[in-house]
Formats: C-alpha cells, structure tokens, sequence
C-alpha cells in the first residue's frame, strides 16, 4: 500500500463514528465541516449517489478513496489539520491472517481509554475475568484481552442479558482450537443482537487486531446503552412527547434522536434558552450538560451550576465532570473529549446518564408498547446484514421502501436495478416525495412476486403505511429466504430447497450420528425439549455436547429453557448463525425453529 493509500485508509477510520466499516451522510458532513468545506446535507446525499457504487447509502473505503482525493485536492491542508486535531488516532500495522505487508489501521486512543474504564466499571466485580481485569490503559492490554473470547462474551451478555449461554464457553486449558471456537460463539452472538460485523473472523480478534476489536466493542456496548431507552424500561419516556404525537411516534425515532429529546426536555424544564441538535458540537462548552445534571440529579448530592463561572472550556469540562462524578456517571467521556465534540463518545455519555437519571415521573394511564421478541429477531437480523439506515422501528423506518430493496439485493444479489429504474433515494422532497415512497414499496413488492413470495393481499401502500401483519409477512419471507439461498449456493444446484429437505437433512444426519432424536416437521413438539437441536450440534461436531447439563426429561418451562439456551449457544458455537432465540425452541415456534435447523445444514455442509 501505497503511503498515499495509507493517509486515505487513516481518515477513512478515523471518520467511521459507528465503528461498521462504511461513512454514511453524517459522517460524510462532519469530514466536510471540519475541513472548513461546510456543505448542505442535500449535496453531500447528492455526491454520495455519485460515488456510492453499490448503493447501499453508505460509502466504504473503495468509495471513499475516490470522494477523499477530491476534497482533498481542494483543501488539503484543512484536512490536514483536522486529522490532527483528532483526540489520539494511533497508527498500528495489520496483524491479521488476511492483511498485505505494510498494511497498517488506525483507532482512537480516546475511545480505547473510554472503552476500557467502562468494561472494567460494568464486569470487575466477574471472578471468571480476574485473570485480565481491571484493564489497562497503556498500551494494547484491551486487544490482547480479547484474545481468548471470555472478556467479549461477557461483555455482550452485559449488553443484552443471557445472548450467550456461559456453559457453552471454554474457560479453562485454552488451547487455540478452544479460543477459536469462543469466538466463533462471541462473533455470531454479536452478529444475533444486531451487530453488523462484516470481513470478521475468529482469528482477527485472536490476534487483537486493533481498529476490529474496537468497532466490535463499540457495537456491543452501543447496543447495551440503547437499549432501554423505552416505555418498559422508564415509563416516564412519554413525558417527552410533543405537540400531537402519539407514542408509537415517539419510539419510532432513532434511540439518539430520543436521547437529544430527553436532553431539551430537562433544559426546558431548568428555564435554559439552550437546546441541542448534535452531540458534537453543541456540547463544547459543557453549558448544556452542567445545566442538566444540576436539573436531574437528586437533591441530595448538591449539584450545581458553577461551572458555568469557569471561562477555560477544558477546565469547565473538567469542573462538570466533576459533578457527573458525584452522580456515578464520569463514563466515557474525558474533558477533551467534550471540548472536541466527539460525538460517539458523547452519545454514550449522555445514554448512560439517561439510564442511570432519567428523571422522568411516569404518567398515569400510560399503555406500554414494547417491541415483540419476533419484530426485534427480525430488526437485528437486519441490522446484522449491514442495511442503511440503521433500523431503530421495523415499521417506521422500512416506510420508504430503501431497507426492503438492500434486503431483496443481499438474499438475491443483483435483483434490484438500483439505475436503471428509478429508485429514489432519500432525501425525499415535500411535494411528491410520498409517492416516491410508494413506488419504492411497489416495487419491492413486484420483486417479491417474482419470486414467488406469498403476498396475496399485499400491496406498496401497505408497507408505506407501516402495516404491522403485511410488513412482517413480506421481512419473514426474506429472512427465510436468505437462510435458503445460502443453503441453495453450498448446495451448488439450482433447484430450491425446501422445508421437506432440510427435514430430511436432520433426521439422516441423526441417524447417522447413532442419536435418537427425530422431527417429523418444524411444528414437532420434540423441538420444544430442544433435544433434536442439540443432538445435532453434536453429529456436525462429534463430542461438542456435554450431555451431563441436558435435561433429558423437561417437565416445565424452565427445564426447557435450559436446555434451549444451551443448545442456541452451542449451535452459534461450532459456526451456525442461528438469530432464533431460546424461547423459539423452547415454545416450537416453527418459522424461527426453521431457521436454525436451517443454519445447522448450512454449517455441516460448510464443513
């Protein structure tokens, strides 16, 4: 690589705020605004339909070496100045099996520090981690942490509780075939609570290859924060309703969106003339954070505004971190980092504010809408596949037809003329911009009758208008088909396989491995003891199962449960990218109990 390649490849990363491997639009502003090339939103959308050559709204690094050496023609020594402007950019050469000499990556040493003290706040009291934590700062102590799988699993069921069964883990005597399989688990867990990780594999993280390991754990502590920005979690949240939404509007923004929502609410609420639109630049000056912990924190802890009478914005930082401190929220965020806008560091910062102060008394009357298990399968299987925009409402955001289309392009590629027909790419204009919509929602629609969909009844409309039953009809038939295209394409025929032969494909596997297991369908009620999964986790990999743990009998929900939850850790374990949950085996709810059948067959003929 070329040492002009190299520069390009460095503010590629640098600029990557959510750690997934592309820049969208936003990212794409923050490159131009700090290189004093300040440029309205609907241009940049137009540069990116010029340059973004796969059309997945997003630009990555091949992309964006081709927008990168224009603006950098046109105000080189801007750019210059601010990728030195950045907090900590470290340089590191590749380490990966895959990387060419001379490959070398950037990551953030801010966001390292950050990571690292939140990892050892949320799981230093585990007695499994005591052999690497609490982490260091110096160095590379967190990316050889991550070598042996335990530190990232541990953190992802920090995230989302029990993603990964810990039985399934290896945790002693760790040969590098068990550390391998540890990751292997840890990736595809990721991948289940929406993760999009893409060109990773089990030996990138084993040898604690930088910029990887840090998207990666961006994405899983991202998820976590996010997470219970809800009606269940803090029914106060409807408090920031405003003018005549309802509270399905409400949650159908973006979790970011609701959080810079909770922040102008409390700022209304303290008498401040201050909102924020970003957590960039409108929080250099700590105004707006000083004035919102004074307004949230309990009384007791004395918390005010005097801060505000430091005029040194790094002290004044410091001075407001100082009471976040006293607030047991001093996460993520070091004064420098607030004084430079980093906005990813920013987020999570105020996320964790929200979660431990909401300070939102809930209402009365207040019905709790909360996201079903199968509309949140469905959106981290999305999310995992790389879709643009980020999917935050299953309904709301698939309105304008463009996550649907990316979806019929990854379970088909090539089936969407992205120029040849007219497919309209947001933004959208006021006057004509629903019909657009609607056409991209037909169209999506005429792509599934080719290929054989059942959608009787369906139309463009009913998607535009966020029909819940129709839109979830049309994402389980791409979501089913996506696992059997994969089948289809190891099986090397042209000829659909269908439920019968995977069926089948169990059944002789079992067989064949001596079990006892057998399923005459997906409705079978053997699949609720989770038995038949887990026997054939064991005859793709002989002697994976420890059978002491399995309840042979289950009598109740909970004896199912246990062996479902060690059964979808296991099959994600030996390589299957199972997005069924536990209690999908557990209660035999047949289209997920499908999938995984599914994944298993893909796996075994993989092998």
């Amino acid at each position: 690589m070329s040492v002009s390649d190299q520069e390009v490849k460095e503010q590629f990363n640098t600029f990557d705020l959510d750690g997934d491997g592309k820049i969208d639009v936003d990212e794409i502003c923050e490159v131009l605004k700090s290189c004093q090339l300040s440029t309205p939103k609907y241009e940049v959308r137009t540069m990116l339909q010029e340059y973004d050559t796969d059309n997945d709204g997003k630009l990555d690094f091949d992309e964006f070496q081709q927008i990168f050496t224009s603006i950098k023609g046109k105000k080189d020594a801007g750019f210059s100045k601010v990728v030195k402007d950045v907090a900590g950019v470290n340089k590191m050469k590749s380490t990966g099996p895959q990387a060419a000499e001379g490959t070398t990556h950037s990551f953030s040493e801010d966001e390292k520090l950050a990571f690292v003290d939140w990892i050892n706040y949320a799981l230093g009291d585990d007695p499994e981690l005591k052999h690497l934590l609490p982490l260091k700062e110096d160095g590379n102590h967190l990316f050889e942490c991550c070598h042996d799988g335990l530190l990232l699993s541990k953190l992802i069921n920090s995230s989302v509780p029990e993603t990964i069964d810990e039985r399934a883990l290896n945790k002693t005597k760790l040969s590098i075939f068990k550390v391998s399989e540890n990751q292997t688990l840890c990736i595809n867990s990721a991948k289940a609570i929406g993760c999009n990780i893409t060109n990773i594999g089990p030996s990138d993280i084993i040898a604690g290859s930088p910029h990887l390991c840090l998207g990666m754990i961006w994405q899983i502590i991202r998820i976590g924060l996010l997470a219970r920005i809800n009606l269940s979690a803090c029914p106060g949240l409807a408090r920031l309703l405003e003018g005549d939404e309802t509270l399905e509007d409400l949650l159908a923004l973006p979790a970011d969106q609701i959080l810079l929502r909770w922040v102008n609410y409390h700022l209304a609420e303290a008498g401040s003339s201050r909102r924020i639109n970003n957590f960039s630049g409108d929080i250099k000056d700590s105004e707006c954070y000083t004035i919102l912990l004074k307004q949230i924190a309990p009384r007791h802890l004395n918390i005010d505004d005097s801060p505000l009478a430091e005029n040194d914005p790094t002290k004044r930082a410091d001075l407001m971190l100082d009471n976040a401190e006293k607030m047991e929220c001093r996460r993520f965020v070091k004064p420098r980092d607030v004084v430079k806008g980093n906005p990813k560091l920013n987020l999570a910062f105020v996320a964790n504010l929200f979660n431990t102060h909401p300070a939102l008394e809930p209402m009365e009357e207040i019905e709790i809408i909360e996201e079903t298990r199968e509309e949140k399968t469905f959106r981290n299987w999305m999310n995992s596949l790389g879709v643009n925009p980020y999917v935050n409402n299953l309904y709301q955001d698939l309105r304008d037809g463009i996550v649907i289309l990316q979806l019929f392009d990854k379970v088909y590629p090539g089936i969407v003329d992205w120029k040849g027909r007219p497919v309209t790419m947001p933004p959208f204009k006021k006057i004509g911009g629903n019909m657009k919509k609607l056409e991209n929602c037909n169209y999506a629609i005429e792509l599934g009758l080719g290929k054989k969909f059942s959608l009787v009844g369906i139309d463009g409309k009913d998607i535009y208008d966020g029909q819940k039953m129709l839109t979830l009809a049309i994402i389980w038939q791409l979501m089913r088909q996506y696992t059997l295209e994969i089948l289809k394409r190891l099986s090397g025929s042209d000829k659909p396989i269908t439920d019968a032969d995977i069926v089948d494909w169990a059944n002789q596997t079992l067989a064949a491995g001596g079990k006892d297991s057998k399923i005459t369908s997906f409705k079978d009620k053997s699949i609720t003891t989770s038995l038949p999964v887990i026997d054939l986790v064991d005859c793709i990999k002989p002697g994976s199962i420890d059978y002491s743990i399995i309840i042979q009998s289950p009598k109740n929900e909970k004896d199912r449960m246990n062996n479902a939850k060690y059964a979808i850790s296991m099959a994600r374990k030996i390589g299957a990218g199972v997005y069924a949950l536990p209690e999908d085996l557990a209660e035999g709810n047949p289209k997920m109990v499908m999938t995984a059948f599914a994944s298993l067959m893909s796996q075994s003929m993989e092998k």
